[in-house]
C-alpha cells in the first residue's frame, strides 16, 4: 500500500493524470427495481464504491472486477462500457492528489459470505437514489442516482421484450 501511494504521489508531481477502477455492483430486487451495493471504506468508514488502482497486464473492466471481489465479495457479469467518471481528491502523507475513476457495472450473480476484507468493510443494498444521499463524492452521486437498468442484462432485455 505505501509503495503505491509513494509512486501516485511521483506521478502527481509529474503533472500525470492519476487513475483508478471502480465497480458498481448491482442486482434487480423482486420488485423490478435496481438495488446497488455501496461499502464503507476502510479508515473513514464512509460509503464508496468498491474501487482500486489498474492492474498491470489487466483491462480497467477485469481490474473493477478484481476490486468488488476483495472489497465487497460479490462475484458477477462486469459490463463492457463503463457507466462514467467521476474524480474525488486522495489525501496522501505528503498531498492531495486529484484521482480520475472509470467505473465500470457489474451484475452481482453471487455475494459471498467471506471475502478478503469482510472484516474491514460493511456493504450496503440500495435503490440508487437512497446510495447517492450516502455518497460524498458529488460526481459519484450524480452518476449513481442516475442509473437505470443496463441494456446488456438479462432483465432489460425481458421489459424491452415485453409488449406495451
Amino acid at each position: 500500500m505505501a509503495k503505491q501511494k509513494k509512486k501516485v504521489l511521483r506521478k502527481a508531481k509529474k503533472g500525470e493524470k492519476i487513475r483508478q477502477v471502480a465497480a458498481i455492483p448491482f442486482r434487480i430486487g423482486l420488485d423490478g427495481d435496481m438495488q446497488v451495493m455501496l461499502v464503507t471504506s476502510r479508515e473513514t468508514r464512509r460509503f464508496i464504491l468498491p474501487k482500486g488502482w489498474p492492474m498491470k497486464g489487466k483491462s480497467g473492466r477485469k481490474a473493477a472486477t478484481i476490486e468488488a471481489l476483495e472489497e465487497a465479495g460479490v462475484v458477477g457479469k462486469t459490463l463492457k462500457e463503463p457507466a462514467g467518471t467521476y474524480h474525488y481528491w486522495k489525501r496522501l502523507p505528503a498531498a492531495f492528489v486529484r484521482v480520475d475513476v472509470t467505473v465500470y457495472m457489474l451484475e452481482v450473480t453471487e455475494q459471498l459470505k467471506k471475502w478478503q476484507e469482510a472484516g474491514r468493510r460493511d456493504r450496503a443494498w440500495l435503490r440508487p437514489e437512497q446510495a447517492a444521499m450516502l455518497i460524498d463524492e458529488p460526481e459519484l452521486a450524480t452518476l449513481v442516482r442516475n442509473l437505470s437498468i443496463p441494456k446488456e442484462t438479462p432483465e432489460a432485455e425481458k421489459a424491452q421484450a415485453q409488449p406495451s
